[in-house]
């Protein structure tokens, strides 16, 4: 359960890092506010805040989310904000000349940022989008104080009906370092795959 909700969390928080990036880098007056008050907030104020937003939050207004989903809109909100930071500093090291010469090529603007100018940015934005991938597995971790059942939640759970909070919980820690280095060595299998060349 910590991985599924880990990796949706990435998933999302790829894409609305994405159009979160593309919009604030659009110059229009009128939407870049949303997408730098987003990434504001996302990066300035604790996940655990984050969380009961949407947990207890949205409830003072009548919206009552499970704690699968709590958790997964927490994450995703921060993760969005967080790579939308990468994914702009990965379009500001692309040359623009890249953009201009796809487009004299006679390719549509959408076509030259899907087929020129993104996988140049996802190849220089890949450690730190494995990087955040790590922080949403160990962030994760906070989903029991909204009554999540993931890893520290069924650690917490155990080690209340036992009383043996030590031995429950450093075995959990040693089950997270596992998590996160399997993520990193599959990713530098992944990166050699994909970068080699």
């Amino acid at each position: 359960m910590t991985m599924e909700v880990a990796v949706l969390a990435m998933l999302l928080g790829v894409l609305l890092g994405l159009a979160l990036a593309m919009v604030r880098m659009s110059g229009n007056r009128s939407v870049t506010w949303f997408a730098v008050g987003w990434i504001e907030l996302a990066r300035n104020t604790p996940a655990l805040l984050q969380l009961f937003f949407f947990g207890f939050g949205l409830g003072a207004f009548g919206l009552h989310l499970s704690p699968f989903m709590i958790v997964l809109c927490g994450l995703s909100f921060n993760n969005a904000g967080y790579l939308a930071e990468t994914f702009r500093g990965g379009f500001n090291a692309v040359p623009p000349t890249q953009l201009k010469a796809a487009r004299s090529l006679g390719m549509t603007l959408g076509q030259s940022y899907i087929r020129i100018v993104i996988p140049q940015v996802l190849r220089v934005v890949y450690h730190p989008m494995t990087n955040q991938m790590v922080w949403s597995v160990l962030m994760s971790s906070l989903a029991m104080l909204v009554g999540y059942r993931e890893l520290a939640g069924e650690t917490q759970f155990l080690a209340s009906k036992t009383y043996r909070i030590f031995e429950f919980f450093l075995v959990a820690a040693v089950i997270y370092y596992l998590m996160v280095k399997l993520i990193l060595v599959g990713s530098r299998l992944l990166s050699w795959r994909l970068f080699r060349y």
